[in-house]
């Protein structure tokens, strides 16, 4: 089993309207909190990315956020966290994220929120990295989105291989342990020590 000391936790800088993914978005917090794995993300207050940290830290838990400098005008920074890193520009954050985390966990979120999910994504299947990828799908959130990842393979876009590098589950716990025991496919076309 892999330890894991920290995660990566990508979802939206707005709360939505569903108190469902709020409740779920604690939890999550509190629970990296309890296993001492530090929870790496975006470094704002607001909506979904705020709740997650703020209930980590209500729970002694570890937060870092990363923030690129031109956000830090249009965001409100929590200045609560044990770390705050700036970066010269997105890039840079998503970098720097890949970097200093074990794993990566999306929950619900917007164009933002997707666009991090998915350079992840294929930063693995290309072999930049081995670590597991969560989708927490809470509320059925994702529903509509794993439904398109499985016609994705259906109709010959994406190799079951891959699709597999994305561990979902409606249930925190359940989400953690499923990234725990992840094993990369080292056979597959892209995922070799030489591309790495």
């Amino acid at each position: 089993m892999k330890k894991i000391n920290s995660i990566c936790v990508f979802c939206g800088s707005s709360e939505g309207n569903d108190p469902v993914i709020i409740e779920q978005s604690e939890l999550l917090g509190a629970a990296l909190a309890e296993h001492n794995i530090t929870l790496i993300y975006g470094g704002s207050q607001l909506g979904v990315m705020g709740r997650v940290a703020q209930s980590c830290l209500s729970n002694k838990g570890k937060a870092v956020g990363i923030i690129p400098g031109f956000l830090k005008t249009r965001e409100i920074v929590h200045t609560g966290l044990d770390e705050l890193i700036t970066t010269g520009n997105m890039h840079e954050r998503k970098l720097k994220m890949q970097e200093i985390s074990d794993g990566f966990i999306t929950l619900p979120g917007g164009f933002g929120t997707f666009e991090e999910l998915f350079e992840i994504i294929t930063w693995s299947q290309l072999g930049l990295h081995h670590k597991p990828i969560g989708l927490l799908n809470i509320n059925g959130f994702y529903d509509h989105l794993i439904a398109m990842l499985d016609e994705m393979v259906t109709r010959g876009f994406l190799k079951q291989e891959n699709r597999e590098l994305l561990l979902e589950d409606s249930d925190v716990e359940k989400l953690l342990e499923k990234m725990r025991t992840f094993e990369p496919d080292l056979n597959s076309k892209f995922l070799k020590p030489e591309n790495t």
